[in-house]
C-alpha cells in the first residue's frame, strides 16, 4: 500500500517530515523516500527499508536536508519521491495506490516519442513517474493532476513539491484518506493521523474523493472541490490502518473494539479466555472480551524489539519464518485451556495454521477463531494489500476448489453469509485450520462497526462490489 507527509513551514521542517513520514511504516514494505526543498534546490534520499527501520536508514541524512517545504514516502513497490524537471517546473512527487493501467499509459506516451520514463523497478515502470508524465502533458499542476486522477485506473493518491508549496489530491473515489494538520507557522498533510499528535498538529480538513489542495505555511488553499461518491477502503479499520489513526473522523481502535463486540453477540463460545493475535488482533479481541464479559489474555506474546511484522519481507518463505519467530508461546496460559482468537482476517491461511498448530502443541484443549471481516473471496485490485500472488492462493478460493473442482467461476454464493455455499467454505476452512470453531463477521456487522453507509466504502475483497 504506502503512506506519505508533507510539510510546508516557515523554519526548518526536515524533523517533522521525518518523523511524520516514520509514522507510515506499518504502511510500506520496499522504499522510504525524503524530498526536501532547500537554499541550493531539491535534496532527495531514497533508502531501501526491506531488512530496516526507516528511522534508522534516514537519520544520519537529516543535517544536509534543512528546508522549509519537504515530503517523505513509504512505498511497497518502487523508489519515491520522484524528482521532476519539465516546463511545469522542478518538483518531486510522491504516490499512494495502483495504477493498473500503468503500461498502457506508458505506451501511449511513448507513442508521442517526446519522453522517455527513468525510473526502473519492480522489473518494470516506475508508475509514480508514468502519474508524472500524464501531469506534465498539461499547461499547470491543476490540470495535470485533473487529467492524472481521470486516466489512472486503480487507485491514486498524490503529493507534489514544488518550490512554493504542496499539491495534495486524493484518489477520485477517496480510497485511501489524506489529513490536513495545522500548527503555528506550518501546515502538514498526511495519510495517517497517528503522526500528528505528537508533533503538535491538529487536524484540519479531511480531503473529499478527488479534492486538490495547495498548501503553504500559512495553510490550505483549495482548488478542485471533491467528488460526490467516497468509497474508502474499509481495510483501512480491520487491518492496514494505525490504531491511533482516524478516517473520516473514525478511529480505528474503535471500530475494532466494536467488531469485536458484533462478534461476540452473534457467534458466541464457551470458552475460558479471549485473545488476539499480536499485534492486529488486540483491537478486535478486547472488544470480544468486553462485550462477552469473558477474560482477555495473551497465551503468546511477539518479540518486537528484532523481528519485523510478517508482511515486511518480499519473499513468502521469509514472511512465514518471521511470523513463527516473532511469536512466543506460553505454555502455562495454554495448556489444558479452551480459548478464542480474534484475527484482523485470514488471506492464505498458511502462517494462521501453523501458529494453530503451535498452540496445540503447547497443550491447548480448544481454540475457535473469530476473524474481523468476512471470507477474502476477491484480491484487492486498488490497493493490493494481499500479499498472495494470485487470487487462487486466498483460503476462500482455496476452499472453493477444494468444494467444486478447479473451475469454479461464480462465487457470488460464496460471498453471502448463510447460504449453503457460504456455511460449506466456511466449513472447509476450519477443517484445513484444525480449529474448534470458525465463524467470520458478517458484512453488515463490519460495516455497522465503522459508522459509515456501505456506498460509502469500499467491499470489493469481500463481496465484489464495485
Amino acid at each position: 500500500m504506502g503512506g506519505f507527509f508533507g510539510v510546508a513551514s516557515k523554519s526548518n521542517c526536515a524533523d517533522d517530515v521525518f518523523y511524520g513520514t516514520d509514522y507510515h511504516s506499518h504502511l510500506g514494505t520496499k522504499r522510504g523516500g525524503m524530498a526536501i526543498v532547500g537554499a541550493k534546490g531539491f535534496v532527495r534520499v531514497i533508502h531501501n527499508i526491506e531488512s530496516s527501520q526507516f528511522r534508522s536508514k534516514f537519520d544520519p541524512d537529516l543535517e544536509r536536508m534543512g528546508g522549509r517545504i519537504g515530503i517523505g514516502v513509504i512505498s511497497d513497490t518502487d523508489d519515491q519521491p520522484v524528482l521532476i524537471r519539465s516546463h511545469l517546473g522542478d518538483y518531486a512527487i510522491a504516490t499512494v495506490g495502483v495504477v493498473q493501467n500503468a503500461e498502457a499509459l506508458a505506451g501511449e506516451a511513448f507513442r508521442s516519442r517526446r519522453i522517455h520514463l527513468t525510473e526502473m523497478g519492480s522489473g518494470g515502470i516506475n508508475p509514480t513517474e508514468v502519474v508524472a508524465s500524464l501531469i506534465n502533458r498539461e499547461d499547470s499542476f491543476e490540470a495535470g493532476i485533473r487529467r492524472a486522477l481521470a486516466e489512472i485506473e486503480g487507485s491514486c493518491s498524490l503529493l507534489i513539491l514544488t518550490k512554493d508549496g504542496i499539491y495534495a489530491a486524493r484518489d477520485r473515489r477517496g480510497r485511501t484518506p489524506i489529513i490536513i494538520g495545522k500548527k503555528e507557522g506550518s501546515t502538514a498533510v498526511t495519510l495517517e493521523t497517528c503522526a500528528f499528535p505528537n508533533l503538535d498538529y491538529q487536524t484540519e480538513k479531511i480531503l473529499g474523493p478527488g479534492e486538490i489542495v495547495f498548501l503553504t505555511a500559512d495553510g490550505c488553499g483549495g482548488i478542485k472541490e471533491p467528488e460526490k461518491q467516497l468509497q474508502i477502503c474499509s481495510f483501512l479499520w480491520v487491518y492496514y490502518g494505525y490504531p491511533a489513526s482516524s478516517y473520516e473522523g473514525i478511529n480505528v481502535e474503535a471500530v475494532r473494539n466494536r467488531c469485536g463486540a458484533a462478534l461476540a453477540r452473534r457467534f458466541p463460545a464457551v470458552i475460558d479466555f479471549v485473545a488476539g493475535i499480536p499485534d492486529s488482533g488486540i483491537g478486535h479481541g478486547l472488544g470480544y472480551a468486553n462485550e462477552a464479559r469473558i477474560p482477555f489474555k495473551r497465551p503468546f506474546v511477539k518479540y518486537s524489539p528484532t523481528w519485523a511484522r510478517s508482511f515486511m519481507p518480499q519473499k513468502q518463505d521469509v514472511r512465514d519464518l518471521v511470523a513463527r519467530m516473532k511469536l512466543i508461546p506460553i505454555r502455562e496460559l495454554i495448556d489444558g485451556k479452551r480459548f478464542l482468537f480474534c484475527e484482523d482476517s485470514i488471506v492464505r491461511g498458511t502462517q494462521l495454521k501453523d501458529t494453530i498448530q503451535r498452540l496445540y502443541d503447547a497443550g491447548a484443549g480448544e481454540i475457535h477463531m473469530r476473524p474481523a471481516c468476512p471470507p477474502l473471496v476477491h484480491g484487492c485490485k486498488f490497493l493490493n494489500f494481499s500479499r498472495s500472488r494470485s487470487e487462487m492462493d486466498l483460503a476462500s478460493r482455496q476452499a472453493v476448489r477444494a468444494l467444486e473442482g478447479p473451475n469454479a467461476r461464480d462465487y457470488a454464493e460464496y460471498t453471502r453469509a448463510g447460504t449453503v455455499a457460504y456455511d460449506r467454505m466456511e466449513e472447509s476452512i476450519r477443517k484445513r485450520l484444525n480449529l474448534t470453531t470458525l465463524k467470520y463477521q458478517v458484512l453488515d456487522d463490519l460495516i455497522a462497526a465503522i459508522g459509515l453507509p456501505k456506498e460509502k466504502l469500499c467491499t470489493y475483497c469481500w463481496d465484489g462490489a464495485e
